[in-house]
């Protein structure tokens, strides 16, 4: 059996990196809502559930419809006739991952539930999702916010993991080549790890 555990370091840190750009000594309220305002700015994110008839990880994109809670309750729409729905409904895991051009990125975890409240569907409704569900023709399925197809999926949070960074291109290049030259890990993003117990208190007061 193979093991990755077996690098003698020393008192050196074995990942440099994290070590430097690692960013936990703020806020949780800081914390969430640099993660809420960069996931906001992505809008899109590809959500990874399990295929429970072959055990595979599948990922698909979404967009973002709106938070609750603060933030830590995602919401976004499905049809729900779709095979993702069946996959949640098996296991309600799931990761959702967004990124941007610079290579910012965010990794939430948590459990989806299944809305289909039409007071729920109609509060976060918008019309472009005709495009995605089509009309029918028979004045029931017509992706309207009554079309009975248009549900919610309601992400709870569990953990995030995100790297911003406030680095310029110039700067960011700047880092890059130091390091390059010294050997030193370059100081570009600021890593940032959300856990579930400042994720629950943070729900719990909003």
């Amino acid at each position: 059996m193979s093991t990755f555990s077996n690098t003698d370091t020393g008192s050196k840190s074995a990942d440099p990196y994290k070590l430097v750009n690692k960013d936990d000594n703020l806020p949780v309220n800081e914390k969430i809502e640099r993660l809420n305002k960069f996931v906001f700015t992505c809008k899109y994110g590809m959500m990874t559930t399990r295929d429970f008839s072959t055990g595979r990880l599948v990922s698909r994109c979404m967009a973002l419809a709106a938070k609750e809670n603060g933030g830590v309750d995602q919401i976004f729409f499905t049809n729900t006739e779709s095979k993702k729905t069946d996959e949640l409904e098996n296991d309600p895991h799931v990761n959702i991952s967004f990124m941007d051009s610079s290579g910012q990125w965010a990794s939430v975890s948590g459990m989806a539930s299944i809305e289909t409240d039409r007071s729920l569907v109609n509060k976060y409704y918008s019309p472009t999702l005709k495009v995605w569900v089509g009309d029918l023709g028979d004045g029931i399925h017509d992706g309207s916010e009554n079309d009975p197809r248009i549900g919610i999926i309601r992400v709870k949070i569990s953990t995030a993991t995100y790297s911003v960074s406030d680095l310029t291109f110039l700067g960011f290049a700047t880092e890059v080549a130091k390091g390059t030259v010294t050997g030193q890990p370059a100081s570009i993003n600021k890593l940032r790890e959300i856990s579930e117990n400042e994720i629950q208190s943070w729900r719990a007061s909003h």
